[in-house]
């Protein structure tokens, strides 16, 4: 891997990193998160900071790539801008709704996104799986606290 990769590469997960950090601390859980009624399958509050780590690092990793070697460019931007609108609106605007609608643009965003790269750049494709698992959970969450509370 070249220099100019190598620094593509740690830019890219610096600015998802950051963004995703920033908007995170902006919209923090808070009481109003804490008073909602939750599914059986909520994970504990510990594990969203480590898997978001490792998923920010994966998406930059992947945003890096599209940006050196080409392919769904739109759609990273996409599920990008998703997944920053998401906290904002469940937890800023405290909207179960919003969230469940913003987070199902993400979710179509990232599974289309995995199947456009599938034949051309299987590595992406692979990465961003993780990401499809996680955001299917945070999906079944979302809808669950919308029809609990």
């Amino acid at each position: 891997m070249s220099l100019k990769h190598i620094i593509v590469h740690a830019l890219f997960i610096l600015a998802v990193f950051a963004a995703g950090g920033a908007i995170g601390a902006a919209n923090l859980p808070g009481d109003w998160y804490q008073s909602l009624q939750k599914p059986w399958f909520t994970p504990p509050n510990w594990v969203f900071g480590p898997v978001w780590s490792v998923l920010y690092v994966l998406i930059g990793w992947v945003g890096a790539r599209k940006a050196l070697y080409g392919g769904e460019r739109v759609l990273w931007v996409m599920q990008m801008a998703f997944n920053l609108l998401w906290s904002p609106v469940f937890f800023g605007m405290q909207s179960p709704l919003g969230g469940m609608v913003v987070i199902a643009g993400m979710l179509a965003t990232i599974v289309a996104f995995i199947a456009r790269e599938w034949g051309r750049d299987r590595l992406s494709a692979l990465l961003f799986l993780p990401y499809a698992l996680w955001v299917s959970i945070a999906a079944a969450l979302n809808l669950a606290i919308l029809v609990l509370n």
